[in-house]
């Protein structure tokens, strides 16, 4: 289909502002046809004339115009690359929404975590995005529940709560509006080659855009697993989760070319939409490359380090919080040595799950408020790290620490870096992994070796000794290649 020049969605045109900060779009805008009432992704067989196409940022926005997705290329099973541009403020919303702030709830609510009016907040989402938070929420849901349709064997109804519908009517409701068919209906279309089949558990299908070095993820993670959380085994990346207050098992793995699969083993199918979305970020599948590989390929220190390894992406965290225990744990410490003590903390403190052996998995990591007031003597830690924990944990607990993406970088690390014992370093970590693409572990060991390592090549410039200077917004993503050189 030819590449429109309107774009519906970002207030006419694509905005460039090179800030990497603020509101997610799609780098490929979607077409859709005035005379036939369909929108389709990029490189779409169809022709129409260029006067009838036009152009939208997000599926929800033509969806909201009465445009229903295309048959043919089937638009909702593709990875949706986002480039971060424009208003911080949607871009927290959006990230909000996307964990089902909106699912049981209102844009009222929505609106008071990030600290403004609801008609503030739907007059952002319409002037950037040509659409509401709730409509928004509404596409995501129901181009989930017509992956699941296509992709599983599960009931109509299970598959209405799984995709964050209150009831089997909203599903119907929804379908209907973007699909113009029923459930049953949509199921019926479904290719044979859809319908995927795991040996145990639901298996789904997540797709991405561009290259993924897996093993590289892999890698990282191998090295820094949690004895009884987490295990690495072969190609895949397993864990243990808890989904309301109930233990289950996720399994990512190789599927394609262009897409991961996801394995999971749970309790109920409730809210699987977010969960999905969780996974997505441990692999950083949301994260799109062409930006920040575009401005760091001309970087002296990071071009030769890109140019071997293209896949890399920011190692993300199923859980944030775990991901800062692990981080306080191993300040000074070996990356083995603070595994092994994590482990204990684990073993002691963690919730013991039966009948996972097999799969080298025995535990979920205790909660925030489990280790705010836990006794943490005897593991191998010393009295500050203790003290850090649980400091840690009290402020995750209070809301003190906000771990959900909806307040920025600035404030997250000034938030952690308040707590006696932890500083730049765990606070940039954690916001690292949380998927703040500008967050700088600046006097992480790996970083200061691979810079040192190359002193031989450029450095300086406008800059002077601050490289990464010239690496914003993308400075995640360079200490990654640093990480990798330094390995």
């Amino acid at each position: 289909m030819p590449y429109p020049d309107r774009l519906i969605g970002l207030s006419g045109s694509v905005q460039r502002d090179g800030l990497g900060t603020g509101i997610p779009v799609l780098v490929e805008p979607l077409s859709a046809v005035v005379t036939t009432g369909i929108y389709c992704r990029p490189g779409c067989a169809g022709r129409p004339h260029a006067s009838n196409v036009r152009a939208y940022a997000l599926a929800a926005a033509a969806e909201a115009d009465g445009f229903r997705p295309c048959l043919r290329c089937r638009p909702y099973r593709a990875a949706q690359p986002l480039s971060w541009t424009g208003p911080e403020l949607v871009c927290r919303a959006v990230q909000l929404i996307t964990d089902g702030a909106l699912d049981g709830r209102t844009e009222d609510h929505l609106a008071g975590r990030l600290g403004v009016s609801s008609r503030h907040l739907r007059r952002l989402f319409t002037a950037q995005l040509g659409v509401t938070p709730d409509e928004l929420a509404r596409s995501r849901r129901s181009h989930f529940a017509r992956r699941l349709l296509d992709d599983t064997d599960l009931p109509i109804a299970d598959i209405a709560f799984a995709s964050g519908f209150g009831s089997v009517r909203q599903l119907n409701r929804a379908c209907h509006d973007v699909f113009r068919a029923t459930p049953g209906e949509l199921r019926a279309r479904r290719r044979v080659t859809d319908r995927l089949v795991a040996d145990g558990g639901l298996a789904l299908r997540l797709p991405y855009r561009g290259p993924l070095d897996w093993e590289a993820l892999l890698g990282y993670f191998r090295a820094r697993a949690i004895p009884g959380v987490e295990q690495v085994e072969g190609d895949t990346y397993r864990r243990t989760v808890v989904v309301a207050g109930d233990p289950g098992v996720l399994e990512l793995m190789p599927g394609g070319p262009e897409h991961l699969v996801l394995r999971a083993h749970l309790p109920h199918w409730e809210d699987l939409i977010h969960l999905v979305h969780r996974a997505r970020r441990i692999a950083s599948l949301d994260f799109d490359l062409d930006e920040p590989l575009g401005l760091l390929t001309d970087d002296p220190i990071l071009a030769p380090l890109i140019g071997t390894r293209p896949g890399l992406r920011v190692p993300g965290t199923w859980d944030p919080f775990e991901t800062g225990v692990r981080a306080i744990i191993g300040q000074q410490v070996s990356i083995a040595g603070a595994t092994t003590i994590t482990g204990r903390l684990v073993e002691r403190l963690g919730t013991p799950v039966p009948g996972l052996g097999p799969m080298g998995l025995t535990h979920t990591f205790p909660s925030p408020e489990t280790l705010a007031g836990a006794d943490l003597t005897g593991l191998g830690l010393t009295h500050a790290r203790e003290d850090g924990i649980a400091a840690f944990a009290q402020a995750v607990s209070a809301g003190v620490v906000r771990l959900d993406r909806s307040v920025g970088l600035d404030e997250l690390v000034s938030s952690i870096s308040a707590i006696a014992g932890l500083g730049p370093w765990t606070a940039h970590y954690v916001a690292l992994r949380l998927g703040e693409p500008d967050a700088f572990p600046a006097t992480d060991l790996g970083v200061r070796r691979a810079l040192e390592a190359s002193a031989g090549r450029a450095t300086r410039g406008r800059f002077g000794d601050r490289p990464d200077e010239r690496w914003r917004p993308w400075r995640a993503l360079a200490t990654t290649y640093l990480w990798a050189a330094s390995s």
